[in-house]
């Protein structure tokens, strides 16, 4: 099994953990497929996501492709005006990340550009890992609260993090990611590193097959 399938192995675990929170609290939870309030601005995903992406796009028609291929160069685009060496393979780490805050600041309020027109994401079943976990406080099995904020239109008027029924293996699979995503770093560039990074629009354009060192 490659290093990207034991990924998307990894992130049903993760959906799992998100279906069963549905289902004990199905009418506290807004944040269900369909939902993109929070899908704006851009956001930095490592690249073992932008692969999993790629991936997704990769099985899209060939008109929608190019579509969503003119909308990230066009995001490109208005990167390189503040980054201009901002070029492939689109890796973040080489900025500050106060440098990467204020440039997703910036762009705050624009759309993701992989929303159609009714809102509804197209790679959904390919998309990152923050984008699976946002909306809900993530406390592990031990109790330690490995995330404290969730979206204000879940839980009106409870305390979640209180829930036992919300907690997960959360150390567990961030321990596992890591290692995964370490793993992949030294395919793509000959050296393990513990971060790597791109934006969601960079992720379509970049030829992760030709990018693999081995």
């Amino acid at each position: 099994m490659s290093t990207l399938d034991k990924y998307a192995h990894l992130l049903a675990e993760v959906d799992a953990w998100f279906n069963s929170c549905l289902t004990h609290h199905q009418e506290q939870i807004i944040c269900v497929k369909g939902c993109s309030k929070c899908c704006r601005g851009l956001f930095d995903i490592t690249m073992l996501d932008g692969a999993l992406l790629k991936r997704g796009f990769d099985l899209l028609s060939a008109e929608m492709q190019d579509t969503l291929r003119l909308k990230a160069r066009e995001r490109i685009k208005v990167i390189q005006a503040l980054w201009p060496e901002f070029e492939q393979p689109f890796i973040l780490n080489s900025h500050s990340e106060d440098e990467i805050e204020e440039l997703m600041a910036s762009d705050n309020d624009t759309p993701c550009l992989l929303l159609d027109e009714n809102g509804l994401c197209l790679l959904y079943e390919y998309r990152p890992m923050t984008c699976r976990l946002h909306g809900l406080p993530l406390v592990d099995i031990c109790g330690e609260v490995m995330e404290s904020e969730w979206c204000t239109l879940n839980f009106t008027g409870i305390d979640p993090l209180q829930l036992d029924s919300l907690k997960w293996k959360f150390r567990e699979a961030f321990h596992r990611e890591g290692i995964l995503g370490r793993a992949f770093t030294k395919q793509l560039t000959g050296l393990e590193r513990d971060e790597l990074d791109t934006f969601i629009a960079a992720a379509l354009l970049i030829d992760f097959e030709g990018f693999i060192k081995s």
